[in-house]
């Protein structure tokens, strides 16, 4: 079972750590006016949005294709 993460760039990557890079890559102006999410656009913050996100699996799949896409273009 091991074997089946060593291709998952996600693997060992904690969702406060994926929201951190996208913030600090994008700010919040812009990461809410990619991904449409209230706790992007009205008073964010780290805390607030992971706790939404950790709620909102729909959510979180945009965050981290959002993450995935950076990865990509930043190589």
């Amino acid at each position: 079972m091991s074997g089946s993460q060593t291709n998952n760039p996600l693997h060992g990557v904690t969702l406060e750590t994926v929201l951190t890079q996208l913030v600090e890559r994008y700010g919040w102006e812009d990461l809410g006016r990619t991904i449409s999410i209230k706790c992007f656009t009205h008073e964010p913050s780290i805390k607030s949005s992971l706790k939404f996100l950790r709620k909102t699996p729909w959510a979180r799949e945009k965050v981290e294709a959002l993450y995935l896409q950076s990865l990509a273009s930043s190589e």
